[in-house]
């Protein structure tokens, strides 16, 4: 993976800049982010776009994410003043908690309204994100129909639109975005093994090489109860901490996990004729494993640095 993501397509500078043309428009701004990855899947550009507009932070797919690290950043988000709570919209858990919060930060513009006769009026929130962090699973659960276009390939949505909801709520879904330059490379990893990042600008092999890294420097014991190896023997006592080593073009071979990365294509039935191990194979379902929650629930990140724990 190339140290510098730069995947911006005409379509999202136009998204971010109708961002801030519509937020006038809205009460409050659902930001939807990955619980697996809460920091990289959040876009930088919104702080600024957003303002001191009313904002919750949904940390989508909690199913997915390590329970205990989305409770701390939870903590650390309502610490610096950010509302953020834990959303499983694929199983529409955690919609009366949303909506509560609304109202809640509403609740004087809301009363204010009353007061002048607008009984009932309706909460009308801006729906931004990250492309695949479930954002139109969300609108779609909250609406209780199919009413924005869901995918598993970032970039969907392309131009907003209303949603009503059988509630008070009004819904404006915006298209995903992502943002010029991702900071770093191991947020562009993140990004990619959650499939934010499109698959088709990335080399599939060293997406799944990285991200091995990082399971394995996280969680050891998953990654061997999954594949039924022993990572301690096999990679040497390597030491996997730290920032993700810069891979080595020939077939990493220089690298101590290769030799881990092999034998698990090789037990998982990845093998060629001739029974060399198929990395490609291998690597997509590493990736598909990860992204579907086969392996366990995992959080890449952690709230007290997010960009330094590996």
């Amino acid at each position: 993976m190339a140290n510098d993501i730069n995947w911006f397509p005409g379509h999202m500078r136009k998204a971010l800049n109708e961002t801030k043309d519509k937020l006038k428009l809205v009460d409050i701004v659902y930001e939807t982010a990955d619980a697996r990855i809460p920091f990289s899947s959040r876009n930088p550009e919104l702080d600024r776009i957003i303002g001191d507009k009313p904002r919750i932070v949904i940390l989508n797919k909690a199913d997915l994410a390590d329970p205990n690290k989305t409770a701390a950043w939870i903590n650390s988000l309502g610490n610096r003043g950010v509302c953020a709570l834990a959303m499983e919209a694929s199983h529409k858990k955690g919609f009366d908690r949303l909506t509560q919060a609304t109202e809640n930060m509403l609740r004087e513009k809301l009363e204010n309204a009353a007061a002048r006769g607008r009984t009932g009026r309706p909460m009308r929130a801006m729906v931004v994100g990250a492309p695949n962090t479930g954002k139109s699973t969300l609108i779609n659960g909250l609406a209780g129909k199919k009413a924005a276009v869901t995918g598993d390939r970032p970039g969907v949505t392309r131009d907003f639109k209303w949603i009503q909801t059988p509630g008070r709520l009004e819904l404006m879904d915006m298209p995903g975005v992502l943002w010029p330059k991702i900071a770093t490379r191991r947020s562009a990893i993140c990004l990619t093994a959650c499939g934010s990042i499109k698959e088709d600008v990335t080399d599939v092999v060293e997406t799944a090489y990285d991200t091995l890294k990082l399971l394995i420097a996280l969680y050891p014991d998953l990654i061997e109860q999954r594949y039924g190896i022993d990572t301690g023997t096999v990679t040497g006592g390597a030491d996997l901490s730290g920032e993700t080593p810069e891979i080595c073009d020939n077939q990493f071979a220089s690298d101590p996990l290769y030799d881990l990365f092999i034998l698990m294509a090789k037990k998982r039935g990845c093998v060629m004729s001739g029974g060399r191990a198929d990395e490609m194979r291998f690597a997509k379902l590493l990736i598909n494993d990860f992204r579907e929650g086969r392996i366990g629930r995992i959080t890449l990140e952690a709230a007290d640095k997010p960009e330094k724990e590996c």
